[in-house]
């Protein structure tokens, strides 16, 4: 097994309310390794957004640790946290997160321009993405001009633009039909598994749970690994 990526332990998210505290997260840990895809399941409200945020340096916890590399995050200062998340960290959000004014491409290369890329390399790199995920034609065009898969596709390519070790994905499939998200998965699978990215992704799906290297199970703030699947099985029965 490969040295992880990213480790947390101890992981709590108390939100006080009049009726008393509630836990987002109850003593969270967990470890994401090069090259494997890990599912995140549980419940609408179980705390998975929360989860990704705390992991994604987005939002802090109330107790615990979250190491990226050298960093630990839940210690370092602002300034050394947004470098990881910028560095470090690709994020894809259910709501796919893109700017309308911009096209597909400028959307993609926007990262890179706030790491001051040279702009060759950005285009480049920009024209790579958008390959990858099969989107080369349609550069030009804004997100009111694309479907929901092809704007979750924008999504990823953006997400991928700094080279990231860790992707995040958070109910990347959640507004797409069922043959586009079976699509946007095999993409996914395919950036952990040869691109060597680890990524953690948050579904109510259980279709995607068969692709999973490992799956975890989060109910009402408590973490857990859960079986996942052989994908196997329905094809020798």
């Amino acid at each position: 097994m490969t040295e992880p990526v990213l480790e947390a332990s101890g992981l709590s998210v108390i939100h006080r309310t009049p009726a008393g505290d509630v836990a987002a997260l109850a003593d969270a840990a967990l470890e994401l390794h090069p090259g494997e895809l890990v599912v995140l399941i549980g419940p609408s409200g179980a705390g998975k957004t929360t989860l990704l945020h705390v992991l994604g340096g987005i939002q802090p916890p109330t107790t615990g640790t979250v190491r990226v590399g050298d960093v630990v995050l839940t210690e370092a200062r602002e300034r050394e946290v947004d470098a990881v998340r910028r560095d470090d960290i690709g994020y894809v959000f259910q709501s796919f997160g893109l700017i309308g004014a911009l096209s597909a491409e400028e959307n993609v290369e926007l990262p890179m321009r706030i790491r001051g890329t040279d702009p060759k390399e950005r285009a480049a790199r920009v024209a790579r993405l958008l390959g990858r995920v099969g989107l080369a034609e349609h550069a030009s065009q804004r997100p009111a001009e694309l479907s929901g898969g092809q704007q979750q596709r924008v999504g990823i390519a953006r997400a991928l633009a700094g080279s990231p070790r860790i992707l995040l994905a958070d109910e990347p499939t959640g507004q797409l039909d069922s043959h586009t998200a079976a699509a946007m998965i095999e993409l996914i699978a395919s950036i952990a598994h040869e691109d060597g990215v680890a990524v953690l992704l948050s579904t109510h799906d259980p279709s995607i749970v068969q692709r999973a290297d490992r799956v975890l199970e989060l109910h009402d703030g408590v973490l857990r690994p859960a079986p996942a699947p052989a994908a196997s099985s329905a094809s020798t029965a």
